[in-house]
């Protein structure tokens, strides 16, 4: 096993140190019940909306596209829009409410977009002129989605779908878990922590 170069002659172990101690900046925060209120996505940038590979961060022109083309397949629901654009891009993208929705109120606006109740739930659809406008926009750039997400390492839809759930455990933990499993677990995170930092301070 050799070491990578970091810039100074420190091994493995000592690199990880230094690594975790850089990671103990504050960089979210819970909510007085322990979990739910964070600052940002935890796992964004590589995993996550604001960031990704190839393309990157989506424009603003990359929602109404992308809007365009989900309603020309069936009538969806807002939120039903953002869940199809995470599972189609494997997760490298899912667009906000704060920029689906505004944008749904903007295709209104211009007529291309229309809603109806249903079940308490807002439905959208295009309109004739909205229909005209989604085959134009496929035709010349195709589905907005195809390529986010493109050059992203082998695995990484896997990790961040590994990464969600181990989430969701530690929400359960956070939420029900009796003192001495909250210092299980503890030890838990400070193990999966270190471990993590080994991965970038080792290679094979």
């Amino acid at each position: 096993m050799s070491h990578r170069r970091t810039g100074h002659p420190l091994g493995p172990a000592r690199f990880a140190a230094r690594s975790e101690a850089r990671a103990h900046r504050p960089r979210h925060r819970l909510d007085p019940a322990g979990f739910g209120s964070w600052a940002g996505p935890p796992f964004a940038g590589p995993f996550g909306g604001r960031g990704g590979f190839g393309r990157g961060r989506a424009r603003r022109g990359d929602v109404r596209a992308a809007i365009l083309a989900l309603l020309s397949e069936r009538p969806m629901h807002g939120y039903e829009m953002i869940q199809e654009l995470e599972e189609r891009t494997e997760g490298m993208w899912r667009p906000s409410p704060g920029s689906v929705y505004p944008t749904l109120s903007l295709l209104e606006d211009e007529g291309l977009v229309e809603h109806e109740e249903d079940q308490g739930k807002r439905s959208f659809r295009l309109t004739d002129a909205g229909s005209e406008a989604a085959a134009d926009e496929l035709a010349a750039r195709g589905a907005p989605w195809q390529d986010l997400g493109a050059g992203a390492p082998a695995g990484i839809a896997q990790l961040r779908k590994s990464a969600g759930q181990f989430m969701a455990a530690f929400a359960q933990v956070m939420r029900n878990g009796t003192p001495e499993q909250l210092e299980a677990a503890e030890k838990v995170l400070s193990e999966a922590r270190r471990k993590l930092y080994l991965l970038l301070a080792e290679e094979d």
